[in-house]
């Protein structure tokens, strides 16, 4: 009993700090790359939805501050974000070494590898050996386009990027690219589900370029905003928000753990 009210003492705390740090702060502006279900996504009456959402919008209530989501192209964001048109970049966004060097990240959000999709019986693989004289989508800005570029094209495969991933999608389903890649839960999520995707496999792919956990991303420096936000994602995890909002989207999985 002592250890777990040690341990309800501290959340407390936590929550306690994060109130007096949103004194100063009424609202959250997010920067949000709509077209990538069932993270983040417009719904049919034109409000945001998606996993990522929902849990942006929870982390607000806890915090008490309003909550505005501002639409970008995803390589957009970070630039978006260092010009301070938002205040945080909540979109599926992978921690890397290289996005460490221009913002800084809250707390794990959740992880996913990355895959690849093909064709049934194409049997193909994400090396240069076996994607030669094939066609490679990925979209702009995503880490899925850094390996692509930096694995794959150097070796001559060509590697077509995109401004959204439902392009890319559109070409791989026209014959245009002969793979597409991107986060494999997305890909479940979205186009595997599709009347289109019982044609293709989803192929999980590893590489030290394709990192599994996501965050919030701020401003470099920012260190106000950045210990709002983590007191909001340890409050949504703390009375199960968090986990109502995991299983909506993915039933019993546990994408926070996924690795």
């Amino acid at each position: 009993m002592k250890k777990k009210w040690l341990t309800l003492s501290a959340i407390a705390l936590c929550l306690s700090a994060g109130s007096a740090l949103a004194k100063d702060i009424k609202e959250i502006r997010f920067g949000v790359d709509t077209t990538y279900p069932p993270f983040e996504y417009k719904a049919p009456d034109g409000s945001f939805a998606g996993f990522d959402v929902e849990l942006g919008n929870a982390i607000c209530e806890k915090l008490a501050v309003k909550c505005r989501w501002i639409v970008s192209d995803f390589d957009g964001l970070i630039p978006g974000l260092r010009a301070r048109k938002f205040d945080g970049i909540l979109s599926s966004l992978t921690v890397t070494p290289q996005r460490a060097e221009q913002i800084d990240f809250t707390d794990r959000m959740w992880s996913g590898n990355s895959s690849m999709i093909m064709k049934k019986g194409a049997n193909l693989e994400p090396t240069a050996e076996s994607l030669k004289g094939k066609v490679v989508g990925v979209q702009q800005g995503t880490i899925q386009e850094n390996f692509a570029k930096t694995k794959l094209a150097t070796a001559g495969v060509k590697v077509q990027s995109y401004q959204d991933q439902d392009q890319v999608y559109a070409d791989l389903t026209s014959g245009r690219i002969d793979v597409s890649m991107q986060d494999m839960l997305q890909a479940e999520g979205d186009f595997m589900k599709s009347p289109q995707g019982k044609d293709y496999v989803n192929q999980s792919i590893r590489d030290e370029l394709l990192p599994a956990d996501t965050a919030i991303g701020v401003r470099k420096g920012n260190d106000e905003m950045k210990a709002l936000l983590n007191k909001g994602i340890a409050a949504i995890h703390a009375d199960g928000t968090y986990e109502k909002i995991q299983k909506k989207y993915f039933g019993d999985l546990d994408i926070y753990n996924n690795k």
